[in-house]
């Protein structure tokens, strides 16, 4: 789950606890004893009608009382009001025909005080004791509709509003609290991203404004990190650039003085001679493997694209590394070669297909073939190089195309290798905005080459 979902939801959650908490407070603390204070008002109440009803009749007669009950009736709220003897007959006003309301006229009737009952769904009951001068006690009833306690968030349009209200302000809140604790990380996240596709230029902080809390500091701590490796990257590619320049004089001017030595040395010094003169070819070759590489990294390489087909690029490639294998016991066979065309550099591809290519020839095992298929799938030149020569082991894949790693020393001392070729192979590569990958595959090593193709 995404960490926006969570803050959102945890923010929302929160929100829905507190508005819970306030509910339940509110029905606690003030609707329980509001609902008791009103039970007692009105009980009070009927006691002041009872009352004044036995005052009326006893000073007005039984006509003042029935002009008395007439005038309660009119009151706010509507009510029915009924004036009942001890056995039920109704004496005045409106018929009362439900038990309930009998068995609590009854219990005035019995005990000379008023009484409520609030316990019904539909209307309220109240009853009050009335003393003619005769001596006959009657019941005062009075009948109005149920009276809820006032709902905060439900069961009134008002409530419905205001309900409704704290939702959206609840979402609209959390959304925008979720989005500015989560906008630098996705911005964090974007820069991390392009910093590790090679953007060395990438800084974040100037997007995130003037924060000044943990995530700010750690905006400025991932630039200052940025500015640090960007400088060490430049400065080792910087450093193998000039190296490998300074390093091309006195080369060349060693390779003259062998060739003088050469020329007047003797017979015994002969072989010594001749293993120099290898050396300082491996030494030139590494040389300018280094400046082609220091040219690719820096982007000094320019790359003119125009329209090729990629398979006879391949072709060519393949037909040189066969003719060099075949000395060494070992051949390069075509699997299968479709037509590709692609816009792009052919000496940077070349490159790239030669390093890859001879790589294979280099490890795979005497009398084994390098198996080379060029596919086109879905808009892309699918090339895949194998070898048989028993591949690397899995945690080293990711680091095949390192400049100067080695997977062996021994192995890379044997056969020459200078830990470049497949490093200037994924960079050509990726000038042409394509992938290298590498993985064991049939007893060997497989590179894999995808690039876009024209339509």
């Amino acid at each position: 789950m995404k960490l926006f979902v969570k803050i959102f939801l945890w923010f929302l959650a929160a929100i829905g606890l507190m508005v819970g908490v306030i509910v339940f407070v509110t029905r606690t603390f003030q609707t329980g004893p509001m609902m008791r204070r009103f039970e007692r008002s009105t009980r009070n109440q009927l006691t002041v009608y009872g009352d004044t009803a036995t005052q009326i009749v006893n000073a007005e007669g039984e006509s003042g009382l029935k002009i008395f009950l007439a005038r309660l009736k009119d009151l706010e709220p509507p009510r029915q009001v009924s004036l009942v003897g001890p056995d039920g007959t109704l004496w005045s006003g409106d018929a009362v025909d439900v038990p309930a309301i009998r068995e609590l006229a009854l219990k005035t009737s019995a005990s000379g005080e008023a009484e409520t009952d609030f316990s019904g769904e539909e209307r309220t009951v109240g009853t009050a004791p009335v003393r003619f001068p005769d001596g006959r006690r009657m019941v005062l009833i009075f009948q109005w509709e149920w009276q809820a306690p006032p709902s905060l968030f439900w069961g009134t349009q008002t409530a419905l509003v205001r309900s409704g209200g704290i939702l959206l302000v609840a979402f609209v809140l959390c959304y925008l609290l979720a989005l500015y604790l989560t906008s630098p990380i996705r911005k964090l996240r974007e820069a991390t991203n392009k910093l590790a596709d090679g953007n060395l230029e990438t800084r974040v902080n100037p997007r995130l404004g003037r924060r000044r809390d943990e995530l700010g500091d750690l905006a400025r701590d991932f630039d200052l990190m940025a500015e640090r490796i960007e400088t060490l990257i430049t400065t080792q590619q910087r450093l193998n650039r000039d190296i490998s320049h300074e390093l091309r004089s006195p080369l060349a001017r060693m390779n003259v003085a062998l060739e003088i030595a050469k020329q007047r040395s003797g017979p015994e010094t002969k072989p010594l001679l001749e293993r120099i003169e290898n050396e300082a070819e491996r030494l030139n070759e590494m040389i300018s493997r280094l400046l082609t590489l220091a040219r690719l990294e820096s982007g000094a390489e320019e790359v003119e694209r125009v329209r090729l087909d990629l398979a006879e690029i391949v072709r060519d490639v393949a037909a040189d590394a066969d003719f060099e294998a075949q000395a060494k016991g070992k051949f390069v066979e075509l699997t299968s070669i479709d037509s590709c065309p692609v816009m792009g550099s052919e000496n940077l591809l070349r490159s790239a297909v030669e390093n890859v290519l001879r790589n294979a020839v280099r490890y795979t095992a005497e009398r084994t073939a390098v198996d080379v298929s060029l596919k086109r799938s879905n808009g892309h030149a699918v090339l895949r190089i194998s070898d048989h020569g028993g591949g690397v082991p899995e945690d080293e894949l990711a680091n095949l195309f390192r400049p100067f790693y080695r997977v062996g020393e021994s192995r890379e001392r044997k056969t020459g290798g200078t830990g470049l070729g497949l490093a200037i192979a994924e960079r050509a590569v990726s000038a042409h905005k394509g992938t290298i990958t590498a993985r064991n595959f049939n007893g060997g090593l497989q590179v894999e080459i995808e690039i876009d193709t024209l339509k």
